[in-house]
């Protein structure tokens, strides 16, 4: 589409939206300021830059071998540079602990320090980024067994306590530095492939470790602690010590943001219907959108109908400022880049729609008890020129309209990641 197409969609979408009462303009600019965590570990297959081995343990598995994987920090960020460039709109980089930039030094995870990522911090001062962070617990010959923060060895559990904290801090450095909220989120892989007799005795280790951890207090003015449950795991099938009852339970009880992860829970269960009742206990949540299939909680997020209602059920609650949305997903069966923009232009599309939802009418049907009325508009609304008025914020923010971007993704390819 040429730039004229675009701007003439967008004034025939711009008019059947106000037939039904719906300020385009004020959605649009809704929808700029929703920024959207992109997640590092996309770029690589979550193989972070330890200097180790680089086998995954604790659930997580990346599939596929498609050429160009990043294999060093700068190709990282090169890589999410140019991801950022195809996606309208300012966004965060989620990091992950073992990515740090050691310098070739081993540095074990109880003791990593703000200074092994300060090289990202100004990075992302020099591209006008904010950045969220993660500790990682997996993938270290300490959590081998399946066990970190709730292990029964009380030395281990130290060693999950130490880096957590360190993790912490290192948050609240990124945040200090770039004057946006870091959020910290934990998952531990914790939990067993068989039938466990002390499921208790667990998770009263975990809730002791994490008592201990938030011992240490972080200014919240630079970081956001969040905790994130699991229903199961490679390898964990039979029990997860982090449930969603457990997480939920200790982050109403001690003031903690929740991460509710789209692929965390049964297949046919769905997070856009927690929102509503988390956020009436909760002062913030936090959203792994991610898409699950089957056993495998990590496909590329694509505009479906959970994601849709995703979308909806925050601008319904009128909690687009309360709720935080990151990316959290690894497919290496495809082009790395296409699968960042795919997924955040598809959780963009799913807002926006949500946003020009004819949210008035449906409320005045719904309260009156015309509930058929109610179906017909919400079906109806399905076909109304969203599109039209997505191209335009691309067009408005400088960034490729439509299907165009796929084509600038393979020159990539082409030029840079296929000679890696």
């Amino acid at each position: 589409m040429n730039e004229e197409q675009i701007k003439q969609a967008f004034e025939s979408a711009k008019a059947r939206y106000a037939n039904l009462g719906i300020n385009v303009e004020n959605a649009v600019e809704e929808l700029n300021k929703l920024s959207i965590s992109l997640h590092c570990w996309q770029t690589d297959d979550v193989t972070g830059f330890e200097n180790g081995d680089g086998e995954l343990t604790g659930g997580i598995q990346a599939t596929g071998n498609y050429p160009g994987k990043a294999r060093t920090i700068s190709e990282v960020r090169a890589d999410i540079d140019k991801a950022m460039s195809l996606i309208p709109g300012e966004h965060r980089v989620n990091i992950h602990a073992f990515y740090g930039d050691f310098q070739g030094e081993k540095v074990d995870r109880n003791e990593i320090e703000p200074k092994h990522f300060q090289s990202w911090i100004d990075w992302a001062k020099e591209k006008g980024y904010k950045l969220d962070f993660n500790s990682t617990c997996f993938s270290h010959e300490k959590s081998s067994d399946g066990f970190t923060l709730s292990h029964r060895d009380p030395e281990i559990r130290q060693f999950w306590i130490d880096h957590v904290i360190r993790s912490r801090k290192i948050a609240e450095e990124m945040g200090r530095q770039l004057g946006s909220k870091c959020i910290h989120n934990i998952w531990i892989p914790d939990g067993s492939k068989d039938l466990t007799v002390d499921r208790l005795l667990y998770r009263k280790n975990l809730k002791n470790s994490l008592d201990k951890i938030f011992e240490y207090k972080t200014n919240d003015d630079y970081m956001l602690d969040s905790i994130e449950c699991k229903l199961f795991g490679i390898g964990s099938e039979s029990y997860v010590v982090g449930s969603h009852e457990f997480y939920m339970g200790y982050g109403v009880a001690n003031n903690k943001m929740i991460t509710l992860d789209s692929g965390h829970f049964h297949p046919t269960e769905v997070i856009s219907d927690k929102i509503s009742s988390l956020l009436l206990f909760a002062s913030e949540i936090m959203l792994h959108v991610s898409r699950g299939v089957r056993w495998d909680s990590d496909h590329v997020v694509i505009l479906n109908d959970e994601l849709l209602a995703l979308c909806q059920e925050i601008i319904r609650s009128n909690a687009l400022d309360r709720v935080h949305v990151g990316l959290d997903y690894f497919d290496a069966s495809i082009n790395r880049i296409g699968a960042y923009v795919v997924g955040v232009r598809a959780t963009q599309k799913a807002l926006l729609q949500a946003l020009l939802e004819p949210i008035v009418q449906l409320r005045e049907f719904e309260a009156k008890g015309q509930y058929f009325e109610r179906l017909a508009l919400l079906e109806e609304a399905k076909s109304l020129p969203w599109a039209d008025v997505y191209n335009y914020y691309c067009y408005k923010k400088g960034v490729i309209a439509g299907e165009a971007y796929i084509a600038d993704i393979q020159k990539y390819e082409k030029d840079i990641t296929s000679k890696r």
